[in-house]
């Protein structure tokens, strides 16, 4: 039902889903308000807290003069369900404000108008008795020996507009109904991942008996200091439970494998247990228990993989083959993704048992967060069903809202954005696939925009399953300028191991697979021997994630800004981040040269209002990663040779001393 005054289109509404924050976050709040008439109209928010405590009001501003479009900046302090309501009302004081500083100067109804002012002075006086300025303002317009112009000014001083701002007179006060933002940690929205397999750290490809060793978890964890040392809050590990005996797949993904082959992590379970077991090879759960706790002490989180299905040797599938499709000829269904088919693998049937697949994989998840995982990567959640994944998020937010989850949706958009909406805290996303200067400005236009209220994107630069042409072909410049624009255009970013090597070789031409894939072997990397022959771009990583750590206006999604260059090759971006303390602004800005194989040139036209200065501002722009600095004005010439440098890092400051 439309109240006394029409409150309309409100966002953050998420429709089928909720609204998300994280701690400390500062997010848009708009609506459509409007009244009958002429009379002025007041609008503002109130957040209530998870307690429900009602917070102060924040007026809310018309965006663009008669649209009746409304909005403003809130933020929310701690985490839990929050909430927020719309309000407006009619304010007396700025209809009045508008007549009198009409009528009274064309000597219309001038001591009428001064009385009704003073009228409603008296109304704010007597809300604040021990402030009687305002009393005193009231009084000083019914003198009538004092000219009117003077009364006036003193109705409408900063004395008089400023206990107004704080405590607006409103009437005929309408209410929207409260809209809910869930509020997580700030792990949900600003991170670095890293994703490695245990199996493949310390492993030996050459032993006495002519078989491969597996790494363990112990080997694993000599690896953690040089992750935390690249700047990386979180290591994501593949599945770590047994891995399957029937239909193991060989090297390259080849149907029969040899004595050795370690088969895919992703066909889970055999006969030394299932989805809460961990790898023999890799050791025991006190093993493992460990490897979490060294990570913890270098401010490492771990990210498990949850992986929804099974080999043939699974223990569900004896104990519950109820859970799975069997065919017509009584066999159970393996996955298939036609012409591809994947014998190793058997997908559960989320419609034939739904209450006992759910009591087991939510006691699964408890398992893993009892041994202190608190982020969990889940494979392919777009083949499940959706109404179950919200049962699950919910369940487990109810007790452990610090958990967070990522899903790994490759899919349609429709189906990406609801397992946003339903709960995910954060989503795989198309970047991968995004390489022009077009690309990247349509697709993150889309992701900063009104999806930022639901979509947090965790920008992944390649993973296990994807090594995209760009980077095949590209060379080193390609590993660069897509590790700078995941790090800087995303508060969330990852790598898989061996990024940093600039590993490129796939499997076969127009493939996305790796020649060798490490899905189907161990694949042990001579770090040492890399970092000393100088072939890793390991530094530029590190100080990506040292930027990102210090400059609180990259670990934000919303305030990304896209500038003007007339060279299809060449993107420029900022982002900015307003100073709490009156301070300096916290800004970032982005040049990057596209083209991995060639320089490029280019004129770099800035918004400078969108970064905080003047159209006709000097700026200092310094290069974080090469130390130079420039006196940039609004258009300023570029020149990037990918093969020195492929990207500028700036921070911008008011230039000092800068020419006329």
């Amino acid at each position: 039902m439309i109240g006394r005054f029409p409150i309309l289109d409100v966002s953050p509404v998420v429709e089928a889903g909720t609204a998300k924050a994280v701690v400390g976050e500062t997010f848009p709040v708009r609506a459509t308000v409007f009244r009958e008439g002429h009379e002025a109209l007041g609008v503002g928010v109130v957040l209530y807290t998870p307690e429900g405590r009602r917070q102060p009001l924040v007026p809310l501003r018309e965006l663009t003069p008669g649209t009746d479009r409304y909005g403003a900046e809130v933020t929310v302090t701690s985490e839990g369900c929050w909430s927020f309501a719309i309000e407006a009302w009619s304010d007396p004081y700025a209809t009045w404000r508008h007549d009198a500083e009409i009528k009274i100067p064309l000597g219309q109804d001038v001591d009428l108008m001064l009385e009704e002012g003073a009228r409603l002075l008296d109304r704010v006086a007597r809300r604040v008795p021990r402030r009687p300025a305002v009393a005193e303002v009231a009084a000083a317009m019914r003198d009538e020996s004092r000219p009117a112009h003077e009364r006036l000014a003193l109705a409408v001083s900063d004395l008089v507009l400023d206990e107004l701002a704080e405590r607006p007179l409103r009437e005929l006060v309408t209410r929207s109904r409260r809209f809910p933002v869930v509020v997580s940690r700030r792990r949900a929205l600003f991170g670095s991942w890293y994703e490695f397999f245990p199996r493949s750290e310390g492993a030996v490809l050459d032993t006495e008996d002519g078989e491969p060793r597996s790494g363990t978890f112990a080997t694993a964890a000599r690896r953690l200091p040089a992750i935390a040392d690249m700047g990386f809050d979180v290591v994501y590990l593949p599945p770590v439970h047994p891995v399957g005996h029937s239909f193991r797949k060989g090297r390259n993904n080849t149907p029969l494998s040899q004595p050795g082959d370690p088969g895919s992590v992703w066909a889970i379970g055999s006969y030394e247990g299932g989805h809460d077991a961990i790898h023999p090879d890799l050791g025991t759960i006190e093993d493992f228990d460990a490897f979490v706790a060294r990570a913890r002490e270098l401010g490492l989180e771990i990210a498990m993989d949850l992986a929804l299905q099974c080999s043939p040797d699974h223990p569900w599938v004896k104990e519950h083959p109820e859970w799975f499709t069997i065919r017509a000829d009584g066999s159970i269904a393996y996955a298939e993704n036609p012409p591809k088919k994947y014998q190793d693998i058997y997908p559960l049937n989320f419609d034939k048992d739904p209450e006992g697949i759910f009591a087991e994989v939510r006691r699964i998840v408890r398992h893993w967060m009892s041994h202190g995982v608190r982020v969990f990567r889940v494979d392919n959640p777009h083949t499940k069903p959706v109404a179950f994944w919200e049962r699950l998020l919910a369940d487990i937010a109810e007790t452990d809202p610090d958990v967070i989850f990522l899903a790994e949706a490759f899919t349609r958009p429709a189906m990406m954005h609801t397992l946003a909406r339903i709960g995910f805290h954060q989503s795989y996303t198309y970047f991968t696939w995004r390489n022009t200067k077009e690309e990247l400005e349509e697709y993150l236009t889309e992701l900063t925009g009104d999806a930022a209220a639901y979509m947090r994107p965790n920008f992944f630069v390649n993973t296990p399953d994807i090594l995209h042409a760009y980077l095949q072909h590209g060379g080193r410049p390609a590993f660069e300028v897509r590790a700078i624009l995941a790090a800087t255009l995303s508060p969330t970013w990852g790598m898989y191991s061996g990024y940093e090597l600039c590993e490129n070789q796939a499997l076969k031409p127009g493939s996305e697979e790796y020649l060798d894939s490490e899905k189907y072997q161990y694949r042990p990397r001579d770090w040492d021997a890399a970092e000393a022959a100088g072939t890793t771009i390991t530094p530029l990583i590190r100080k990506l994630n040292y930027l990102r750590r210090s400059h609180p206006a990259l670990q934000e999604l919303r305030n990304l800004r896209f500038h003007h260059v007339d060279q299809p090759e060449i993107i420029c971006y900022s982002k900015r981040l307003a100073s709490a303390d009156g301070g300096p602004d916290d800004i970032i800005l982005v040049v990057a040269n596209l083209d991995p194989h060639h320089t490029r040139e280019a004129t770099v036209w800035l918004d400078m209002p969108a970064l905080g200065f003047a159209p006709d501002d000097h700026i200092t722009v310094t290069d974080q990663l090469s130390g130079h600095s420039y006196y940039w004005v609004g258009a300023n010439y570029v020149r990037l040779d990918p093969h020195v440098q492929t990207a500028h890092v700036f921070t911008v400051t008011s230039a000092v001393g800068a020419p006329d």
